[in-house]
């Protein structure tokens, strides 16, 4: 697709943005993705031919095989949780966050059995828990409010993808865990317990980049960017249409894409401008992050997040 076909539909789809600007004497910037309902934005974009050939889409299985992209460096950029982000900085990696894709909440949560009926109940409990992912962090969360200690429970350390099953077999009391695993744990009989509710703007969804990359081919990431936001307007204005698209790539029904819808926030170009700001919320967030996966001994290292996050790559306005 030319490229000038490109900032036609963009301008057509309502744009107006310092964005659609890559310079194609640049290889495309690679950015690793994987199926999570905050990021069907770039693969509606994708649909559409809203993503300029400055940018190519690599699909993974999961956050894993971008993190690895990323530490291989096979690829320029990745959508990340925050805490991935911050592990993969602890690793050495320079990292530049440039868009918030979503913010959890509802969406991962704490299921349990029945007669289990408070955090205090979970002491001796045996509690599956993905140390090395989101999940880990909200059990961290978890614990913080609980006023509990982690050798107060029998934690199993598993994949979030096995939860259902070691459920399923009564090898567990309890999960920490997220859409679309919580769902099929409450309809096997759980009760949602606590969930990111609780934890307001803490659990981000983002779009970062290589520090690298932003400094030699920004044109890209501010298509990149806006090819985020075309992807979520038709999401948000095109709900309908979006909700089989989506449905259809996941394997999942059109109802439950749209309770996935539910359970996070789709932040708008302002909403980005203040999280990203200097001294914003994903940096606060970052800071206190950081100190309690260090604390709880998920990273080796306390790295340094200062200018973690760049608004200078997101549309100057959107209509």
């Amino acid at each position: 697709m030319q490229r000038r076909r490109f900032l036609g539909l963009a301008l057509a789809a309502g744009f107006a943005s310092g964005g659609l600007s890559g310079c194609w004497s640049r290889p495309p910037l690679t950015f690793g993705i994987h199926h999570w309902i905050g990021y069907e934005p770039l693969y509606l974009a994708r649909d559409f031919g809203w993503l300029p050939e400055s940018v190519t889409l690599r699909s993974g299985s999961s956050a894993t095989s971008s993190m690895e992209g990323l530490l291989s460096g096979s690829l320029d950029g990745a959508a990340l949780t925050l805490d991935e982000t911050i592990r993969l900085i602890s690793r050495g990696m320079d990292l530049v966050v440039v868009a918030v894709a979503d913010v959890s909440a509802g969406a991962d949560v704490l299921v349990v059995r029945p007669g289990i009926d408070s955090l205090a109940d979970l002491r001796g409990r045996r509690v599956a828990v993905e140390m090395n992912g989101v999940s880990g962090i909200l059990l961290l969360k978890i614990l913080e409010v609980a006023g509990l200690d982690r050798n107060q429970l029998n934690l199993v350390d598993l994949p979030v993808s096995q939860h259902a099953e070691a459920w399923e077999r009564g090898e567990v009391d309890a999960s920490v865990s997220y859409e679309p695993v919580a769902s099929l744990l409450v309809r096997a009989g759980g009760v949602r317990l606590f969930d990111s509710r609780q934890l307001p703007e803490t659990i981000f969804d983002l779009l970062v980049v290589t520090r690298k990359t932003a400094a030699e081919n920004p044109g890209a990431i501010e298509d990149l960017v806006a090819a985020h936001f075309a992807g979520l307007k038709h999401l948000v204005r095109g709900i309908h249409d979006a909700l089989y698209r989506v449905a259809n790539r996941q394997g999942v029904s059109p109802t439950d894409v749209r309770q996935a819808l539910a359970t996070i926030t789709l932040p708008d170009l302002a909403a980005n401008q203040r999280y990203l700001a200097e001294s914003g919320r994903i940096e606060v967030t970052a800071v206190s992050l950081a100190r309690l996966m260090f604390g709880a001994g998920l990273i080796a290292t306390q790295p340094s997040l200062q200018n973690l996050s760049d608004p200078s790559f997101l549309p100057r306005r959107l209509s």
